[in-house]
């Protein structure tokens, strides 16, 4: 077919084919490299930055270390104070006999005793329980002294003071909700 053509058109369309391809590889092979290398040099600031931030880092490496150590060994110390089961019931129930102990060194009269459902608190668990105790006002400064100073970390979320006889206001009914606290994935650590 190309041979039936005369000498110019054969020149006319060699160059029209040449044209295509140079046009072509351009559009499909040029261009795109071309676009690539300007988002490329778009992300080398942000690039730089992260660069710098993660040498900054490796940098203070040291640092963030011996923080962490610290904080480690801040969370341990602070963890003794924590109930020592590891399962809610039993944890109420050590929590329990903690605040009647307390009570009856208090020399207050345990009327009630109640356990709360336990609350998530991050990853801690709070077990609040709540007892109803008669005491004096000096008995009850006293009890909540003993639960301030205990070996464990026992707060009082609530307090409820009613007097018995108004006529009379020395006898006191008071009601404690007092927490402890639980590592509640203390045992899944332990077996993994």
């Amino acid at each position: 077919m190309i041979g039936n053509l005369s000498r110019r058109e054969r020149t006319l369309v060699t160059l029209a084919v040449g044209v295509g391809v140079l046009l072509g590889g351009w559009t499909l092979v040029v261009e795109p490299i071309l676009e690539h290398y300007r988002q490329a040099a778009e992300l080398v600031p942000a690039r730089e930055q992260v660069l710098a931030q993660k040498r900054e880092l490796i940098g203070r490496r040291a640092a963030i270390t011996a923080e962490l150590d610290t904080t480690t060994a801040r969370i341990d110390k602070l963890a003794e104070r924590f109930l020592t089961s590891a399962t809610p019931a039993v944890a109420a129930s050590e929590l329990q006999k903690l605040v009647k102990d307390m009570a009856a060194q208090a020399k207050t009269e345990v009327r009630s005793e109640r356990i709360l459902p336990p609350a998530e608190r991050g990853e801690i668990l709070e077990i609040p329980v709540e007892i109803a105790v008669s005491c004096e006002i000096r008995q009850l400064v006293d009890l909540l002294a003993k639960l301030d100073s205990a070996p464990k970390l026992l707060p009082v979320q609530d307090l409820k003071i009613r007097v018995v006889n108004v006529s009379q206001p020395k006898d006191l009914l008071v009601t404690l909700t007092v927490s402890g606290f639980i590592l509640p994935t203390a045992q899944g650590k332990a077996r993994t």
